[in-house]
């Protein structure tokens, strides 16, 4: 007689396939896998093959029904639009999915899926399949009318009624530096300023609301029917925002009203412009005193600049003693960054023709020795068409107002070896753009407030700058040393290079 262990572990029983009659262990279809698959296809319903379209020019796939999304190959989002492409996922589950390698230039995506699903009489089947997508090239909308050229919702139509284009020259650096191009359909140079052409309202709202917080401006807004439904209520407009930059620019002596130099702090009515920023900087030349213009205070008491590039003289300084701190008017705000000196100056022309010199204050005594040349406006002989100047007393009125050291431009210009980056290569387009884009290089290198919004690259093709040479031409070595101390290398393309200027 044969004794069963008591720790024998039973075995489980085995029954014959209903189909090919292998035995296997029971389940509750009483079949084998081969004969369940050969009965059963659980990914029935799923396509095998399917299409995806991409966009070339600006890298984007189409998501169903019209959504452009950005991926890269193999991808958890590219894996998100391929999934959903495919119908018939909802009535299974899905386990696993992944890419396949391909060849990246053969135009196909393939996808390793493995689901399950519950079939006969409970029973739940695995299977793995492969889907193979084919990617087919389509333009994008936004594309469309990118290269359409005319295609366009609102536009924002940026003036200036100045003689240069300085002030475009800074506002396409911080366009650059923030981004703001980026949506534009189209940007074209007009006469006294620029044109952005967007496909919506608020794109070209967001430029205006980024321009009245970098430069002191005013906008109106005007609109235009295209067509509209009557039956529906809805209307297609054309917008234009018109933004009109104050008319006054960085080196520009200026008249104030009276009114607005009182509720200044009594400031001069003559100063001088050092800097235009979201605000315009004006400084007394007599008695250092600054202020800042918004663009709202501006427009409640607008003023004309008296002098241009064009107007103003290049005088030799023949003589200046800074004026002691006991003898100085006392005002406040009064400028630390620059020193109140009496000068006397003789215009360079009438060297070796006359001694005419001419005497007048000026806050320059930092940068100006005897023998320097500088740039001023000789108010005297000047015949200005201002109300306000025509108002103000004779003995108020400098003989000379100067506004700028001259330097050697020849060596500066070979010595710079940094550069700026562009969006509009048909802004400099004549010989006086190129003179007025280089003057605002030179405004770049002397003011590091005035550059600390413009992202300056390396210039390889330059060779590297020489302090030593730079002091002996006599420009300013502290201010040039921390422009390149400031230099903001955010290239993402690598093009200006990696190495700091040291």
């Amino acid at each position: 007689m044969d004794y069963i262990h008591e720790n024998m572990q039973p075995t489980a029983g085995k029954i014959l396939c209903c189909q090919c009659g292998i035995a296997i262990e029971a389940n509750p279809s009483n079949m084998c896998v081969n004969c369940v698959r050969t009965e059963v296809d659980i990914t029935e319903g799923i396509p095998k093959q399917c299409v995806i379209y991409f966009c070339r020019k600006c890298e984007r796939y189409l998501q169903p029904p019209a959504t452009w999304v950005s991926a890269q190959l193999e991808s958890k989002q590219l894996l998100k639009i391929c999934l959903k492409k495919l119908k018939g996922l909802n009535k299974v589950n899905l386990i696993d999915a992944g890419f396949i390698w391909t060849e990246p230039h053969s135009q196909r995506i393939k996808l390793k899926l493995t689901i399950q699903k519950e079939i006969i009489n409970g029973a739940v089947l695995q299977q793995v399949f492969i889907v193979e997508f084919t990617v087919h090239n389509q333009m994008c909308s936004d594309c469309h009318r990118v290269e359409a050229k005319d295609f366009w919702r609102a536009v924002v139509q940026i003036r200036q009624k100045t003689q240069h284009k300085k002030t475009f020259y800074y506002l396409e650096q911080l366009l650059l530096k923030h981004n703001m191009y980026q949506n534009t359909v189209n940007i074209k140079p007009m006469h006294g300023g620029l044109d952005f052409y967007y496909a919506t309202k608020n794109d070209a709202r967001k430029l205006v609301d980024f321009l009245l917080l970098v430069v002191p401006c005013k906008y109106q807004i005007a609109q235009e029917l295209l067509s509209m439904d009557i039956h529906s209520n809805i209307a297609n407009y054309k917008w234009a925002f018109s933004v009109e930059i104050v008319p006054v620019c960085k080196d520009d002596v200026v008249c104030l009203p009276k009114k607005l130099a009182a509720s200044l702090g009594n400031i001069s009515q003559i100063c001088v412009v050092y800097r235009v920023t979201k605000a315009v900087h004006i400084i007394d030349p007599i008695s250092l005193q600054i202020a800042e213009i918004s663009g709202q205070v501006y427009w409640r008491e607008p003023f004309q600049s008296l002098s241009g590039p064009k107007q103003l003289t290049e005088y030799v300084v023949m003589e200046i003693d800074p004026i002691p701190f006991h003898e100085m008017p006392h005002v406040t705000p009064a400028s630390k960054k620059h020193v109140l000196s009496e000068v006397w100056v003789a215009r360079t022309n009438d060297l070796g023709v006359n001694d005419q010199q001419y005497y007048c204050k000026t806050h320059l005594g930092h940068t100006l020795h005897p023998g320097d040349s500088v740039l001023g406006f000789h108010l005297v002989n000047s015949n200005v068409n201002n109300s306000d100047f025509d108002n103000m007393k004779k003995d108020r009125v400098p003989d000379v107002v100067l506004v700028k050291k001259l330097y050697n431009r020849t060596k500066r210009n070979r010595q710079r070896n940094w550069k700026l980056k562009h969006v509009l290569p048909d802004l400099v387009d004549s010989s006086s753009d190129g003179i007025a884009y280089t003057e605002f290089l030179e405004d770049l290198e002397e003011d590091d407030g005035y550059r600390q919004n413009v992202n300056i690259f390396m210039d390889k093709t330059k060779t590297p700058v020489d302090l030593d040479d730079i002091e002996d031409e006599g420009l300013p070595k502290i201010s040039l040393q921390e422009m390149l101390e400031d230099l903001v290398l955010s290239d993402p393309t690598g093009e200006a290079g990696a190495d700091m200027v040291t």
